[in-house]
């Protein structure tokens, strides 16, 4: 069997899709006919996936000018409030934000803590 011919066969009949949809067959299916309903991912495949964004929320951490001066917790705590949120609802803390820039952690903590955010995520 040739490996790269038959690879492209099959893309070409399942097609190529980046965002979860539903087969003809009602399941939740991603990429390249991926059945995620019965199949999953593997733990590499996580590895990989979680890996790929928690860099894209480094990245887009790295946007904000006063992240270079934070201290090594409060880096991780605005990277895993980017990875959670995304930086288009992340960046809806305008009063958290304000805070931050003017260095009273204090008041950007009960920002924090005073949203549907924390409630969510159990903090």
């Amino acid at each position: 069997m040739d490996y790269e011919k038959t690879k492209e066969m099959i893309r070409r009949h399942e097609g190529e899709m980046l965002k979860p949809y539903r087969c003809s067959e009602g399941k939740l299916t991603i990429g390249v006919g991926r059945n995620l309903d019965d199949v999953g991912i593997s733990k590499e495949e996580s590895d990989m996936l979680f890996s790929s964004d928690l860099q894209d929320a480094i990245i887009e951490a790295r946007t904000f000018s006063f992240f270079k001066d934070l201290s090594d917790v409060r880096k991780s705590v605005i990277v895993d409030m980017i990875f959670n949120l995304g930086l288009p609802r992340f960046s809806k803390f305008k009063k958290m934000l304000s805070a931050i820039e003017r260095g009273d952690y204090n008041a950007a903590a009960f920002e924090m803590l005073n949203s549907k955010w924390a409630n969510q995520v159990g903090y």
